[in-house]
């Protein structure tokens, strides 16, 4: 069929082509190359009205930099590394972190305006209602910046969950396609939102979306730890292989026929043949056999390894006939080297997260307004996401130590869940957040909200271990005496591991968890910096010395770079050659340092590189790429 689009830029560059003859002085040729870059530019995408924001007009003029607010500092962690709150306009704060951390972010979260037209987006000072005709294309504009941004700031086994409804997920999809890439896209989950919903129509709207991408390795998601309940029996090597099942002979007649699998073995003075008839065995060695016949699925090598590590068993029936069986065990598998060595290999059973498991109440807005409940904030917030939402989805990454940025941060929900998904798990993650102050809602709602998760939240956290699973059919009500006896010997077994023993109905699943109950009565211990966005004019005055300005803020990148506090003992800063001298010659201040950060400018003499060497001082060189492009901008580099 006949590409009209194509045929009728064709037909338009021809004529270009035309007019190119008749006016060939330099602004017409200007304006054609244009017109032809524009007839040629992609044609399958999203396409929008690209819109500018204040932002954008003030970065050509100024430069955005961090000021410590300090009396809002929070040290009760003995860790040294620090979270962080970043106020202001969230561009600038991604502009600002894509110096410190391109490439380093582990777990992005955001819950962005849905854009419904109800006052939920403003776009420059102005919110965007629903007559406005180009507010899909604000809309667009506004993400896709701090999405390219987003993206250069995951690290290469870095995953973002992006919240959505049904106003812009169209739109969003093929955003984060275009800018993501569609092949790193993964899942897109619904969510229940709450349990009765707004009615629209016929239908009540009771969910949103939860979009999930990679930056590149998709071999970066924990899974759930799976029970199978096929896994019945147990040996020596419980343990670290888990149960076993026995259900594979070690002889098949449904495999394609190889006289090399087909041998005599000899196990505990017995000989066996695949197939167990001498007679059958001879004739297949005359070349008398089926193209699938009996043969053993082992060779004479593995065998003897899975012999040796307990993976055979020979099961003997009344009238004396005997058969090998080899061991599946659930935690544990040979495999092969590239020597052809075999060895064990141990990985828990694992089983992925369902696609619909935000569907569950436990991940409803109903939820998140409990959450906020606790800090007193349930009326002050409307479109918070719950802790549990947020939790799930951070410890998806299989790094404990994750990094996780929320750059819509709103109520801060991300902030906490972060910090009870480390108490869960024993995990060392840090957060940084981003959000405006626009009513006060990060000095009141954000900063609250994470100053009473660290000083004084209080509640009981659980963490549960499957120990049997079933799936809940005629079989299993059968064996109902059989299955609660079993049930029975799990929870004696493990008294003594967990607080509590559960049984739950759940998914048409028998379920047994064990339990274990962690108190907080205090606070969740950690400490955080909050950090507000500034300005440096760029070309104001003509006698100002940039460099020398912004200098007064090298002290905000390097701490939110490393995660620490340059005001403690431990770190210095030097930014001049006095300051390094001074330093130098404390040798009690030298002595309680572990790093210092310094101007590239500075050179050292001698005797200072013998004095912080002596006292195992680590150097770190200030990178030039906080401010160096702006200073090139304004001509001082």
């Amino acid at each position: 069929m006949t590409n009209i689009s194509k045929k009728k830029r064709e037909d338009m560059i021809y004529f270009l082509t035309q007019l190119r003859e008749l006016h060939n002085d330099d602004a017409s040729i200007i304006a054609f190359n244009e017109i032809q870059a524009a007839l040629t530019e992609k044609k399958y995408g999203l396409v929008w009205e690209e819109h500018t924001e204040r932002v954008d007009e003030e970065l050509k003029t100024k430069i955005p930099v961090f000021t410590e607010v300090k009396e809002k500092k929070i040290n009760l962690s003995s860790s040294e590394e620090y979270n962080f709150l970043l106020e202001g306009d969230n561009l600038h704060s991604l502009y600002l972190l894509e110096k410190t951390h391109l490439g380093m972010i582990d777990v992005i979260y955001i819950d962005p305006p849905y854009n419904t037209g109800n006052k939920d987006f403003r776009y420059d000072d102005d919110y965007v209602d629903e007559e406005d005709g180009f507010r899909h294309s604000k809309w667009l504009s506004f993400m896709s910046k701090r999405l390219w941004i987003a993206k250069s700031l995951l690290s290469k086994d870095g995953i973002i969950f992006i919240s959505i409804d049904d106003n812009e997920q169209a739109q969003l999809k093929m955003l984060a396609d275009t800018i993501l890439g569609e092949n790193n896209f993964i899942i897109e989950m619904p969510r229940q939102t709450k349990k009765s919903g707004k009615t629209t129509g016929s239908f009540s709207k009771n969910h949103d979306y939860v979009l999930v991408y990679v930056k590149e390795n998709k071999d970066v998601f924990m899974m759930q730890e799976h029970i199978d309940d096929d896994y019945k029996n147990e040996d020596e090597f419980v343990d670290e292989r888990g149960k076993y099942k026995l259900n594979q002979t070690l002889d098949y007649d449904s495999l394609t026929y190889s006289s090399s699998m087909d041998y005599p073995l000899e196990v505990e003075g017995e000989v066996f043949y695949p197939g167990g008839d001498y007679e059958k065995y001879i004739e297949r060695q005359k070349g008398n056999h089926k193209r699938a016949d009996w043969a053993w699925r082992w060779n004479k090598k593995l065998f003897d390894f899975g012999y040796d590590n307990g993976f055979i068993v020979i099961k003997r029936k009344n009238d004396g006939t005997a058969r090998i069986y080899t061991k599946t065990y659930l935690n544990a598998k040979i495999k092969k080297d590239k020597k052809s060595n075999y060895y064990i290999d141990y990985e828990k059973k694992t089983k992925p997260m369902s696609s619909i498991e935000l569907t569950e109440n436990t991940y409803s807005n109903d939820r998140a307004k409990k959450d906020l409940a606790f800090f007193g904030l349930e009326d002050e917030f409307d479109y918070s996401k719950p802790v549990e939402l947020i939790k799930t989805l951070i410890k998806c990454h299989k790094n404990k130590d994750a990094i996780v940025l929320d750059f819509f941060a709103g109520s801060g929900t991300t902030g906490q869940a972060t910090l009870i998904a480390n108490v869960e798990d024993g995990g060392n993650r840090k957060f940084i957040l981003c959000t405006n102050n626009e009513n006060g809602i990060c000095e009141n709602i954000t900063y609250k909200r994470l100053h009473d998760t660290i000083t004084k939240f209080q509640c009981s956290l659980e963490t549960s271990e499957l120990l049997y699973e079933a799936s809940f059919n005629q079989t299993l009500l059968k064996n109902a005496n059989n299955v609660l006896s079993q049930i029975d010997t799990i929870k004696k077994e493990n008294k003594e591991k967990f607080d509590k023993v559960n049984v739950s109905f759940e998914d048409k699943k028998l379920a047994v968890y064990g339990i274990n109950i962690q108190s907080v009565n205090d606070g969740i211990k950690a400490n955080l910096k909050y950090f507000k966005t500034g300005y440096v004019n760029k070309f104001d005055d003509q006698d100002a010395v940039i460099s020398d300005e912004l200098s007064s803020y090298i002290s905000e990148m390097v701490e939110l770079e490393n995660g620490i506090d340059l005001a403690t003992d431990y770190y210095k800063l030097i930014i001049s050659e006095d300051c390094l001298e001074d330093f130098v010659t404390d040798i009690s201040a030298v002595k309680k340092c572990s790093k210092v950060y310094m101007s590239s400018e500075i050179l050292l003499t001698a005797k200072q590189e013998r004095v912080l060497k002596e006292n195992e001082v680590e150097i770190n060189i200030i990178p030039d790429y906080y401010f160096a492009n702006e200073l090139r901008e304004v001509g001082e580099l």
